[in-house]
This record gives structure tokens, sequence and C-alpha cells, in this order.
């Protein structure tokens, strides 16, 4: 039983290592705001993303709910919109597929700025394939314009403003 506490503390602080290690970087990058939410609990982040310029979120203010397994990164985050978001990858509860969140897909050397980034790319460019919500991904797909107009109109009316 001893050694079993031991391997946690060990596993603990590794994870507790790579977790400072990701916050310093995130905080040298000027692009990227995220970090823990409170003093208490490094393991629940928050993300603020904002809209890219290129795509019909542009000029929102996204929020995002970060939280990190006790094994991380051995086992991906779990990241969600915590602003109202119309896209066909983002379920309503704001829950994001993409191929790297994947239990199958994902590899420990991804970080969280990484995966930031991928989530603003994925903003640009949705992947048609991976169907959150079925109907605007059939609006993606055969309505672009109007798909284009909905996801502004929702960015106005949801994502706060710079």
């Amino acid at each position: 039983m001893n050694n079993n506490i031991s391997t946690d503390l060990t596993n603990l602080k590794w994870v507790c290592k790579r977790i400072k290690v990701e916050m310093r970087n995130i905080g040298l990058n000027r692009t990227i705001r995220a970090g823990p939410i409170g003093d208490h609990d490094i393991f629940r982040w928050m993300a603020t993303l904002i809209g890219p310029s290129n795509s019909p979120y542009s000029g929102g203010v996204f929020f995002l709910d970060i939280r990190l397994p006790a094994n991380y990164p051995l086992e991906p985050p779990k990241i969600n919109f915590t602003t109202k978001i119309y896209h066909p990858n983002v379920d309503r509860c704001g829950k994001i597929d993409m191929e790297p969140l994947d239990a199958f897909q994902w590899t420990p050397t991804i970080t969280i700025s990484e995966l930031i980034s991928l989530i603003s790319l994925l903003l640009t460019t949705p992947n048609p394939d991976i169907e959150s919500e079925p109907e605007i991904a059939h609006i993606f797909k055969t309505d672009r314009t109007r798909y284009e107009n909905t996801a502004r109109e929702w960015t106005t009316k949801y994502a706060t403003k710079i």
C-alpha cells in the first residue's frame, strides 16, 4: 500500500510540474489567455479565445472551461465552450468534438496552448465529417451563406465583444 502511495505522489508531482511548465509557456504567448480559475486547483482552467478575423466568429470573445484529469497529460483534458456558439463541431452543452480531444487520438505531447490554437483553427475550418450538431452540419454543407450569417448572429448575441 505504501508503495502505491509513493507512486501516486510521484505521478502527481510529475503532473503538477508539466502543468506549471504549460502555465509558464502560456504566459509567454500573447495570443492565448488561459490559466487556472483559482489559486487552489491547477486542474480547472478557463481560457479566452478571440474569434478569428477570417471567420464568422470575428470580434467575439469566447470562454472555454478546461478540466485536466489527474493523470494529465496521459489522458486528454475536457474542454467545453461556456459561451454559446453556433458550430457543427460544438454541441449545445459546449462540448467540442475534434480528433485531438478524442481519447483514441490523444497524444501526451499535445499542450493546452496547442489545443486552444486547434480550437481557434476549428472556428475558421469546421470539420464537416464530425457532426456534433447534425442540423448545423447539414446547413454548413448545403448553405454556407446561411451558416455564416447565423454564426455571426450568435457571435453578436452571445459572445462578449472586445
